[in-house]
């Protein structure tokens, strides 16, 4: 099965990508195409608060502590496509190799696109996720190839799931890792007079590599399957600022096996 999937993704990848760059070539002929339809961009200082059961489950996995993290994030949508990505710097101030590896300087970074493919609400989805721990000297670049579709609701709900193929590239192991379903929905709402949006992104991750299973792991073997998501809460005082609480979630990801993982991260954003 898991070989025909392979010749499925990669036969309609291609397929894919050449109606992508069918769809960017008619978009380049007109006047507006680099136009933006939307976009935003902020800078954020963000507190991530593991739960006390998470730090107890992964003492001798992949151990976790709280740390503040800065982040720049962005996005713009043209009449063809829509390009969204964050950089994270993790405990900065902090020297690369902690003594308490947990405090170690760390980064993390993601670009993720939709291709529409003409009018249809069907895209080529692109995904690119970094992540690097230099006092461990830890790297992993996950890659992920596939389809994307995009649909909004008459209550305003918007969702933009996807499916594709992915890629790793870290320290121990760098191949072909199975394959990736997700999504990113938003609601925005009025409540005491005041503007606020619930947002969800979810990734699940399915039929990984066992090589990469077992080095990419401390202390154990991840099962193939892994979830990562976080749904999150957003108050819109201002135009220039946004606060917000998130509930963060895994199991089988961040380097610890089986053991559930969740904190609390609390956001101040500056728009600009």
């Amino acid at each position: 099965m898991l070989q025909t999937l392979d010749r499925f993704f990669r036969h309609s990848a291609l397929t894919l990508c050449a109606l992508a760059v069918s769809t960017l070539a008619s978009a380049a002929a007109r006047a507006d195409a680099l136009d933006p339809v939307w976009s935003f961009r902020n800078v954020s200082l963000n507190y991530l608060d593991w739960s006390k059961g998470t730090e107890e489950r992964t003492a001798s996995n992949a151990a976790k502590g709280d740390f503040f993290f800065l982040e720049l994030e962005g996005g713009v949508g043209y009449t063809w496509g829509e390009f969204y990505g964050f950089a994270d710097l993790e405990n900065p101030g902090n020297d690369h190799r902690e003594q308490d590896g947990r405090d170690n300087l760390r980064s993390a970074a993601k670009v993720t696109s939709h291709i529409y493919l003409g009018e249809s609400p069907f895209s080529v989805y692109l995904h690119v996720y970094d992540f690097r721990d230099y006092g461990f000297d830890v790297r992993e670049q996950d890659q992920i190839l596939g389809f994307g579709y995009r649909h909004t609701f008459d209550n305003g709900l918007w969702v933009k799931p996807f499916l594709g193929a992915a890629h790793v590239n870290s320290n121990s192991y760098t191949g072909m890792n199975g394959y990736m379903l997700g999504w990113v929905a938003g609601y925005d709402f009025q409540a005491l007079e005041q503007k606020f949006s619930l947002t969800n992104w979810h990734e699940m991750t399915f039929e990984r590599d066992d090589d990469y299973l077992s080095q990419n792991y401390v202390n154990g073997t991840a099962d193939a399957l892994g979830n990562n998501g976080a749904v999150a809460l957003w108050w819109h005082p201002l135009s220039e600022v946004t606060a917000g609480v998130q509930y963060r979630y895994s199991v089988n990801k961040l380097g610890t096996p089986e053991a559930y993982q969740n904190a609390t991260i609390y956001t101040v954003k500056y728009n600009f």
